[in-house]
């Protein structure tokens, strides 16, 4: 008898154990929402881009409504459960002291215009960390996961 309660301890203690383990490996599921608007983001993103090159001023109205779509994303994906990594990636999108969107919109914003070639090179980064966040939101593996890591260990 205490050999089988020995068993049955032993076996509820593993399961706890492989249970508590894969609680700290969670990631945030497959979110519609938050892949729709990292492509309607990106594809916004992209045509505003395209116009740094002119005044900032006839743009000011875009430029605002943009923003407001990075902040609501943003907290958005601040509050899903398991969401470090995505959250991580909208913040630096969002931060405007980073060189990726909105530090390229504050930066348009002081030059009230940007060269050519500087908004061709920033447009791609910019682009590249949205496929980075869409990638990861379509399919949340170890890979992406680790794509977007490096990508912000360098931003």
């Amino acid at each position: 008898m205490k050999l089988l309660k020995s068993k049955y301890l032993l076996i509820a203690l593993t399961l706890q154990l492989v249970l508590m383990s894969c609680q700290s490996l969670k990631t945030a599921v497959f979110d519609q929402y938050s892949y729709q608007q990292a492509i309607s983001l990106k594809v916004e993103s992209g045509n505003l881009l395209d116009h740094a090159t002119t005044s900032y001023d006839a743009y000011d109205a875009e430029v605002g409504e943009l923003l407001l779509e990075l902040q609501k994303i943003v907290e958005y994906e601040k509050n899903k459960p398991n969401n470090e990594v995505s959250y991580a990636m909208w913040k630096v999108m969002a931060d405007k002291d980073k060189n990726l969107l909105a530090g390229f919109i504050k930066r348009w914003d002081e030059e009230e215009m940007l060269s050519e070639a500087f908004t061709r090179e920033a447009k791609q980064q910019i682009m590249e960390a949205f496929d980075l966040i869409i990638k990861y939101e379509a399919q949340k593996n170890k890979s992406n996961e680790t794509n977007i890591l490096n990508f912000l260990s360098t931003n």
